[in-house]
This record gives structure tokens, sequence and C-alpha cells, in this order.
């Protein structure tokens, strides 16, 4: 099993790298908030997928994924895609939670080493992850049973967008 992780910590990366380029392919579909909250993501999992950051690297990139996260739902409230940027701003959330979880278990080592130390989600921060990482697969599934008010190629976009962030952010909780 623990030749898997290092294939999830890949997966999730190449996941929110798709993520991304769906959001951004779907151009005026997406608001710049929330093209911003996905190329943040997809930085910040191809980051930690090369285990290049440390405790440190590990607080700011939580710590940017946040604000992130919250400047994608800011001005979207009444907007078509309000529902699509606060979808994006949980998933950055849980990835901010999970950067702070390998920066407090990592001891200097890099996130993605962080989760290989005993393989689990344990406390507080890692009940956080599995719950949100619950909701967005939820948002996602619920999404897909709704009618959305975007056709054709657009929609074909932002349903590749919003698997492809839930596939991501159920590989980080297997990577951690």
């Amino acid at each position: 099993m623990d030749f898997l992780l290092p294939a999830a910590s890949w997966l999730m990366a190449a996941a929110a790298l798709v993520s991304a380029g769906a959001c951004l392919a779907a151009r005026r579909a997406v608001p710049w908030q929330g093209r911003q909250a996905a190329v943040v993501m997809a930085a910040g999992m191809l980051l930690m997928a090369t285990g290049g950051t440390g405790a440190l690297g590990a607080l700011l990139l939580g710590a940017l994924t946040l604000v992130s996260g919250m400047i994608g739902t800011m001005g979207v409230r009444g907007a078509a895609s309000a529902a699509s940027c606060c979808h994006r701003a949980l998933g950055a959330l849980v990835m901010a939670v999970y950067a702070f979880h390998g920066a407090a278990g990592s001891g200097g080592q890099g996130v993605a080493s962080a989760g290989h130390a005993g393989h689990s989600l344990g406390g507080a921060l890692g009940a956080l992850i599995v719950l949100g990482t619950l909701a967005v697969v939820g948002w996602t599934l619920a999404a897909a049973l709704r009618p959305t008010g975007h056709r054709g190629r657009t929609a074909r976009l932002l349903a590749v967008e919003s698997w492809a962030m839930a596939v991501g952010v159920v590989a980080m909780s297997i990577a951690g």
C-alpha cells in the first residue's frame, strides 16, 4: 500500500491542473475570483506533490490558499456563478487545512512526506480534512444532479472542473 501514496500526491496535482485548465478555458463563465482560486490551488497542489515545502512553507501555502479561497467568493453574491465559486472556496479551505495539518505534523519535513510518518489524519485537523472532503464530493454530486444555466462546451468545462477538483481533494486526503 505504501507505493500508492506517492501516486496519490501526483494524482492530486494532475487533477488540480485539469481543474484549473478547465476553469481558465471556461473564460467569462467563471469570474476572475474563481479563476485565481483555481490557479492558486493547482500551484499549491503541485508544490505539495513535489514535497518542496517544509513546515514554514506549508504554513505559508495554507495561508495563501485560505486567502485565495476568501477572495474567490468576493463580490459574487447573487451572480449565477456564486455556487461554483463557493464550491472552489470550499476546496481551497480543505487544501489550507491539509497544509496546516502537514505543517503541524511535518517537523521540518515536506508536506507530502508528513503523511508517510503514520498514514493517519488524526486530531481535529484530520477530522476537518475528512469532513471537508466529504462536503466537496457531496457538493459535486449535488451539482451534477442540478441543471445549470450553462450549455454546451461551457457546461462540460465546468463539470470537468468540478469533478477534477473533487478527485484532487480525495487524492489529497489519501496522500495525507
